[in-house]
């Protein structure tokens, strides 16, 4: 007769008087190693790590969390992660939490201002310790009105204010106007008089607004008229009708400037399907610096933003703040332009034309 074998007894977790046997030290000087809450010498700091390490020791965050009275959540509000820009941020974000012990509780609106509020309150429900957002409209936020008045620690991600409207709200950021400003200068320096802008719902979207502004001031310098800027919904998938419209005026632009990548790579793709192939016909600039513009063909000019520092450095401000540290001036971060093969002199559209007329007159 066999006897079946008994299942093994689950190994029990090893808890912090394991880890101070085997370290030959006191339970509380553990505690002190593990939290770096006092001092200890450095010899017993390495025993205790490496008898944590040999005993697989976890520590209790729950535990430590309740103490603090604090939840080592950081809640994280975006408008969509199907943007690059936006899961390339959130990647940052979960690095630089993940290196000081805080995890993420991610929620998205879809650009959707009445989503935000919704995102906010789950968030708050779960106890998290503070926010990291990118709101539609950061100086008349409904959202920040209820986190200023309910003293809810946050820091704004891509969001711009201007100085007077900033006090008491930490964001980081480029210098959205200032960069859309050199994108459509660099077009204007290869020789392009009809720039038009395609963006994304103005409304829903302070980025696209001033990044507007900065179109218009590099027109104004140059003594150019604007055109009506193509205004498309965010998650549109398609943007034939608009350029339809765009390329249909008696003077079409023969440079588009997008108010992000993506909506200039869709640009792009549509242009295709129109039979107005990018740079010979039309010239593309994108903002935001996605890694997905360099791997296209073209490859796509645009101004690049560093998320990933945007990331890390709203993370830290946002802990000073969980620390009581004074609420920061705007964090402003450099951008440069990243220049593809998706612009190019307006000569290339001129000759593609030249020749269409010609075959059309055979």
């Amino acid at each position: 007769m066999t006897t079946k074998s008994r299942p093994q007894a689950r190994r029990s977790r090893a808890t912090i008087t394991d880890v101070a046997r085997q370290a030959r030290v006191s339970p509380a000087t553990v505690s002190r190693v593990l939290n770096a809450s006092a001092p200890v010498s450095e010899a017993a700091a390495r025993a205790v790590r490496t008898a944590a390490s040999r005993l697989d020791f976890r520590p209790n965050l729950l535990g430590r969390s309740l103490r603090a009275r604090r939840s080592a959540n950081i809640g994280v509000v975006l408008p969509t992660l199907s943007h690059p820009v936006f899961a390339e941020c959130l990647q940052g974000l979960e690095a630089a939490a993940r290196a000081c012990d805080l995890a993420l509780m991610v929620a998205t609106t879809g650009y959707d201002s009445a989503q935000e509020n919704a995102a906010v309150e789950l968030l708050l429900r779960h106890r998290v310790d503070g926010l990291v957002l990118t709101v539609a409209d950061a100086a008349r936020s409904k959202v920040l009105d209820k986190l200023d008045a309910e003293r809810m620690p946050y820091v704004l991600a891509y969001n711009q204010l201007a100085v007077r409207r900033a006090q008491g709200r930490p964001t980081v950021s480029v210098d959205n106007r200032a960069a859309a400003r050199q994108m459509v200068e660099h077009l204007i320096g290869l020789g392009h008089r009809r720039i038009a802008m395609v963006a994304g719902s103005f409304r829903e979207s302070d980025r696209a607004r001033l990044r507007h502004r900065g179109y218009g001031d590099a027109l104004a310098a140059a003594r150019l008229v604007p055109l009506p800027p193509a205004e498309l919904p965010f998650m549109a998938d398609d943007a034939r009708l608009a350029l339809q419209d765009l390329l249909g005026r008696r003077e079409p632009p023969t440079a588009l400037f997008c108010s992000s990548d993506q909506l200039a790579l869709r640009v792009m793709r549509d242009l295709a399907l129109l039979g107005h192939p990018v740079p010979a016909r039309i010239s593309v600039a994108g903002f935001d610096g996605v890694q997905l513009g360099t791997l296209t063909t073209p490859s796509l000019t645009t101004v690049v933003q560093p998320s990933t520092q945007i990331a890390a450095c709203a993370l830290d401000l946002l802990r000073g703040l969980l620390a009581g540290e004074p609420v920061q001036a705007p964090a402003l971060l450099h951008h440069r332009l990243r220049l593809g093969e998706s612009t190019s002199a307006p000569m290339a559209a001129a000759s593609v034309h030249r020749r269409a007329a010609r075959t059309a007159g055979r």
